[in-house]
């Protein structure tokens, strides 16, 4: 709906993490972009979302209490660095959606798959272009919250979107 009321007719669609997953169940209920971008997001983390919506649910309602250095504090620091309101992302959490492999199957368009060397947190992302009928993977430095942030990144979907 909202494509068609900003009367856009050839679009590119993409995001990162949670963003990723938006962006191929937009493309499963109808969204129809000339390309696609998954990063940092692997098939399991399409197909069960249950797992790290659970993980985050402990992040945001323990806030202070993780070890530094484990996965909570990191995510926690992460968090904090961008601002990021926990009673707003709460809610966020039980809007999680799990995809069908065979709708992954069905995702019909150009579709980069980017992911961190280290990034394993929803699953290896070359899984995800495995069942993808015209993807790419590309692997870039770092883990799910460094990879974000490493020009590699930014250089492969800008290769991408001029091709």
């Amino acid at each position: 709906a909202l494509v068609d009321h900003l009367g856009l007719g050839d679009y590119d669609l993409g995001g990162y993490s949670l963003g990723g997953r938006t962006a191929v169940r937009m493309v499963i209920l109808g969204a129809r972009p000339r390309r696609l971008i998954v990063a940092g997001m692997g098939l399991r983390g399409l197909l069960n979302t249950g797992g790290r919506a659970h993980h985050f649910r402990k992040i945001l309602t323990g806030l202070g209490s993780h070890s530094r250095g484990s996965p909570g504090w990191l995510a926690e620091a992460f968090l904090k660095t961008t601002g990021g309101d926990p009673e707003a992302l709460l809610p966020l959490l039980g809007s999680f959606v799990d995809s069908t492999e065979t709708e992954i199957r069905g995702i019909a368009v150009p579709t980069l798959v980017l992911a961190g060397a280290e990034d394993q947190d929803n699953g290896p992302a070359v899984d995800l272009e495995a069942v993808l009928p015209d993807a790419r993977f590309v692997e870039v430095p770092g883990n799910h919250m460094s990879a974000v942030t490493k020009p590699e990144l930014g250089r492969a979907i800008a290769g991408f979107l001029a091709e």
